[in-house]
């Protein structure tokens, strides 16, 4: 899966690269390692996005074999000619080579389709770079981030994603490379071959259980930060800034719900694939489910992943981390070490019961986030004003009369909307609210000469509906603050100086924030208290306004508007004042789907915003629990 981080203007759309041939790879004998890597894992994901009609909506590329020049790019000239050398091997002959790798088989077919793979990686790298799409995904067999440089490992052959990396490197000059690698395992093979590499960041979350689980190394551990040069390069939990011109994404799914340990999931993997071409397509991001609130050996996980690449990123310089020894998990391993172990028999019986649950789990779990995608992306109305930010990506909705306007607000505001100028401008924006909370539109854009009055309006409006989570992030002097008591809504006001009468509580958080003039600090509040608090609340809807005295820049206040994407099945409303037409065409677009713009020059904040950020999270943490990341001032062992 392909991003890139600087498209060309006007990139659009998501290529899908597929190859049937790639099936044919399998294994020809009975290995209980290996028989779990099945060409139906191919083959079946792309049948579930054909029955989504996903298939349809992708901008189709197709394969080429990746030539040989290209795959020494990354692997030794000995690597690829044992590889070539299986073309024309017998079944004795392929067992036996295959024996000399740490989970891999070999079949007569396997280097073509390893070809086809690295091929087929390298068109997506073209066609992103290119500006021909956006971004896209390519569905490959064999896979490829466990293999190193001399070996195949781990069901891979050739290393896919390293050598895209160093494929864009050479053919397009890119000099900073993104690869995020989620999969229960963990890709030494791509670690191994950037380690001392600074142009090449890679952000790997896998399974370690303290070198218990496969592939079962020291160096998938935190502390493994790379070497050389490329120290601070590598980072085994993912976390931090790097500007990437490029983002690669090593997709393994064996983490996915129903997945056995160490094995693939057919159903599973299908729906996880379907759900990811959906977030490249721009499709409504499901609502996340259940308690938001990180586990103990999460917190200690990420608090040494901090400390241990402090030394080289900026933003971490003044933070108070500092590592964890005697983490909580241990204790775990030692017991499950001495438990009883049961039987064949009865292990047997506990997966097939574990099965059926999973069907039946998944089968309800899909239901529950396949919903409608709503015909229309992004809304607004036909106003005064909307002439200045309406582009492809916005489509219009019919707008109220006064007497609709005036029925819908007698019950709140009514003294302060009387005149027209006021009246009609909020009509506007509650037209396009309408749509949104009958989920006949996704998100919209409302320009207003008074954002705080519409934005409270919204939020009153919403609740009366019958939304009993709203968010709103209102970026300015919010002259007009509505009752939060009763946590129906959740406002985070960032401004530069408090609110006179207001001070902070559960549900109205002040931030007072002044973007750096030299550069962009705002990303550090951004990740660091913004997005825990709004994942926490788990919103059904999302108000974004700007008011007067914005203390944000345009470029900061369309990244929170892309981010905050990800929460409320993706419904939010913008609301921003009508005479700021440069931040109405920027929020559009990202509202839209377009590229987040340049973030800008990265600038770490200042001690000073440190310490407010620490102390917002220190005051906070107990009740919006994802603001927790430390066993010191976090959630404690209890």
């Amino acid at each position: 899966m392909f991003c890139s981080a600087q498209s060309v203007a006007m990139a659009s759309g998501t290529a899908l690269i597929y190859d049937e041939e790639m099936a044919t790879h399998k294994l020809l004998w009975s290995d209980p390692i290996c028989d779990i890597e099945v060409p139906e894992r191919l083959s079946s994901s792309y049948e579930q996005l054909k029955s989504y009609r996903l298939v349809e909506r992708c901008v189709p590329v197709p394969a080429r074999e990746g030539s040989e020049e290209e795959i020494l790019l990354v692997h030794c000239l000995e690597h690829l000619e044992v590889a070539k050398s299986t073309q024309t091997m017998n079944e004795e002959e392929l067992k036996r080579v295959s024996e000399n790798y740490d989970a891999f088989f070999f079949h007569p077919s396997t280097y073509r389709c390893a070809r086809l793979a690295v091929g087929a990686t390298l068109q997506l790298v073209d066609a992103v770079i290119a500006g021909k799409v956006r971004n896209g995904m390519a569905l490959v067999r064999p896979p490829g981030h466990h293999s190193q440089r001399n070996a195949a490992n781990g069901f891979c052959l050739f290393n896919n994603v390293a050598i895209a990396a160093e494929y864009a490197k050479l053919k397009y000059g890119l000099q900073r490379i993104l690869i995020v690698d989620w999969d229960v395992h963990h890709g030494q093979g791509i670690q191994y071959i950037f380690e001392e590499d600074p142009s090449v960041l890679y952000f790997s979350w896998h399974r370690y259980e303290h070198q218990e689980f496969w592939p079962s190394l020291k160096e998938s551990d935190y502390d493994a930060v790379g070497r050389g040069k490329g120290k601070g390069f590598n980072i085994n939990l993912p976390w931090n800034k790097f500007d990437p011109e490029l983002v690669i994404v090593s997709s393994g799914y064996d983490s996915g719900i129903g997945d056995p340990e160490g094995g693939y999931h057919l159903k599973s993997l299908g729906e996880s694939v379907c759900m990811t071409v959906k977030t490249l397509l721009g499709d409504p991001v499901p609502q996340i489910t259940g308690e938001m609130a990180p586990c103990l050996s999460a917190v200690e996980s990420i608090q040494n992943v901090r400390a241990a690449h402090k030394p080289y990123w900026k933003w971490l310089a003044y933070e108070e981390t500092s590592f964890l020894q005697n983490l909580s998990t241990k204790s775990h391993l030692v017991k499950k070490a001495n438990s009883n172990t049961s039987t064949e028999h009865e292990t047997k019986i506990t997966n097939n019961n574990n099965t059926v649950k999973v069907e039946r789990f998944l089968e309800l779990h899909m239901k529950n986030i396949l919903f409608p995608v709503p015909p229309i992306k992004t809304a607004t109305t036909g106003s005064e004003g909307s002439e200045h930010f309406l582009s492809e990506h916005v489509q219009l909705v019919k707008e109220m009369d006064k007497t609709e306007i005036k029925s819908l607000v007698s019950g709140f505001y009514a003294d302060l909307v009387k005149e027209d100028k006021i009246l009609l401008p909020l009509g506007s924006m509650l037209a396009i609210l309408d749509k949104i909370l009958k989920k006949e539109v996704c998100n919209g854009i409302a320009a207003s000469p008074a954002a705080a009055l519409s934005a409270a309006v919204a939020l009153r409006h919403s609740v009366r509906f019958g939304f009993q989570r709203v968010l709103c992030v209102f970026v300015g002097d919010m002259q007009i603050i509505p009752n939060t008591e009763d946590g129906k809504m959740l406002i985070i006001n960032i401004c530069e100086k408090e609110q006179p009468g207001k001070t902070s509580c559960k549900h109205y958080i002040s931030l007072n924030w002044k973007e750096d003039a030299e550069g962009n600090d705002f990303f550090s509040a951004v990740l660091g208290f913004i997005l825990p608090v709004a994942y926490s609340y788990q919103p059904n809807l999302t108000v974004i306004a700007v008011g007067p005295n914005r203390s944000l820049g345009i470029s900061g206040i369309s990244l929170l508007v892309a981010l905050l994407q990800g929460l409320a099945e993706s419904r939010i409303i913008a609301v921003i004042e009508d005479t700021e037409i440069s931040l109405l065409q920027s929020v559009a677009k990202a509202l839209g789907g377009a590229s987040t713009p340049p973030f800008g020059i990265y600038v770490p904040p200042t001690q000073e915003k440190v310490k407010k950020i620490k102390a917002l999270r220190d005051q906070f943490q107990q009740e919006w629990k994802m603001l927790q990341c430390s066993v010191k001032n976090g959630i404690s062992r209890n």
